[in-house]
């Protein structure tokens, strides 16, 4: 089949689709079903639903379960801060970065499958799974995310990167319906009860991520080089980041920025990560369903931050890049600030929809504005896992502290401030980078 030019509609719709394929372990598994689900196999509750326990033991020691899960996620993401230089190298050099894209698409999806074995008896493997599936998600977006300014001209690059966005926000968000609608009838669709539903989730979510990316496949070029893999090149990625952080020395606006965007996502992904957490253990919900009114929240959440990316798009053009940016951390602090507060469902209502607004905006805005601002280069897979290495090494500073806050306190709540005081040095940062970008 004939290579799609770059700019070409379809090139970039293609590119985007994989948004709408993959971002169902972010919502499923990341967000939603999964918290849920693994919150209920680790906290021991009475009959009134009061939480009595969320002792876990794993490898002879004892946790708690929210610094467990955090831990784990912490460690996958510095799997991942490892391999992305590691293989992006390798994909720029021999220009096969389609096949790298694939192979953790499907290590992903499987390992989403893998989770219906979830239980305690056997921990390990559902942890494993787990942390493969996290790996194979994250490690797939270094390559994903390369090839923006391969498919699109500067001009281009915000509107393909919040279509991306917006169509795994919709993608997800239709997925996590069906999900919902079978645990919560399971009866109708002759189900014992809403274990089989919500472990068929994880299934789903393997399986559609598979499916749906083949679409991508048909039509993103391999890649920029078709040079032979040898010896030498094993370590090529390790030595492109060098060759970049030396060449960031140059690059003021570059090297502001990504300081910047390390601090800030920091508490993004943070916030991403443990909101559903967050949400099942510093709640009352009184006679309410904890569930539905969980994945209700996070489903308002998606739904708005497709606003949230479009608008944001647009007001970039209008005010530019960086000022938006830093607009948009100034909100952060102040959602920070309630949700430290909140105890109520409605309130965290409040919290989702607002959360919803800025998140879509605050991610396709930044991957947009970091690729707005790279010299000319064909090395883009790694450039782009110098953004991702920073944006994953910020995650596992933020989850082990969220973890540690967890475990010395007994409490999440506490952790809200130390992600406040992220935003507050992300936006003193920001607002130190030359604000020209290309266009």
């Amino acid at each position: 089949m004939k290579q799609l030019p770059k700019g070409s509609k379809k090139l970039i719709h293609a590119w985007a689709f994989y948004d709408w394929a993959n971002s169902v372990y972010s919502l499923v598994i990341s967000s939603a079903i999964f918290p849920i689900f693994y919150g209920a196999l680790t906290i021991l509750k009475d009959e009134n639903g009061k939480k009595l326990d969320d002792t876990v033991t794993f490898l002879g020691i004892d946790f708690n379960n929210d610094t467990l899960i955090s831990y784990v996620t912490a460690s996958a993401f510095l799997m991942v801060s490892f391999l992305s230089p590691f293989l992006s190298g390798i994909a720029d050099y021999v220009g096969n970065k389609k096949n790298f894209l694939k192979f953790f698409c499907y290590l992903g999806a499987v390992s989403c499958i893998g989770l219906y074995w979830f239980n305690l008896d056997y921990l390990w493997f559902g942890l494993l799974c787990y942390f493969l599936a996290l790996i194979g998600f994250w490690a797939s977006l270094v390559f994903y995310n390369s090839y923006l300014p391969d498919v699109a001209f500067p001009d281009q690059q915000d509107k393909a990167s919040a279509k991306g966005f917006s169509l795994g926000y919709i993608g997800s968000v239709i997925l996590l319906v069906l999900c919902l609608v079978m645990i919560l009838y399971y009866d109708f669709f002759g189900f014992e009860n809403e274990n089989f539903p919500t472990r068929f989730s994880f299934v789903l979510t393997g399986l559609w991520w598979i499916g749906f990316s083949q679409y991508t496949y048909k039509y993103l070029p391999k890649g920029n080089k078709k040079s032979t893999l040898h010896r030498s090149v094993l370590f090529n990625g390790f030595k492109e980041l060098r060759k970049i952080w030396r060449a960031l020395k140059h690059n003021v606006q570059l090297k502001r920025y990504l300081a910047a965007f390390f601090v800030y996502s920091m508490a993004v992904q943070t916030i991403m990560l443990i909101a559903t957490y967050f949400g099942i253990e510093e709640l009352d919900w009184g006679e309410q369903d904890s569930t539905f009114g969980l994945i209700i929240s996070i489903l308002l959440i998606q739904l708005v931050a497709v606003a949230g990316a479009l608008l944001t798009s647009r007001l970039a053009v209008r005010f530019g890049n960086i000022k938006i940016l830093i607009f948009i951390n100034l909100i952060w602090i102040a959602i920070c600030g309630y949700a430290y507060f909140i105890v109520s469902p409605m309130q965290f209502y409040i919290a989702a929809a607002s959360v919803g607004l800025v998140m879509g905006g605050i991610q396709s805005l930044s991957r947009s504005t970091y690729s707005k601002m790279l010299p000319e280069t064909e090395d883009t897979a790694s450039y782009f896992s110098f953004y991702d290495v920073s944006e994953k090494i910020g995650i596992v500073i933020g989850m082990f502290s969220y973890g540690l806050v967890a475990q010395l306190t007994g409490s999440i709540r506490n952790a809200i401030l130390f992600l406040i005081a992220f935003f507050i040095v992300g936006v003193f940062l920001l607002m130190r980078v030359p604000q020209k970008i290309k266009e």
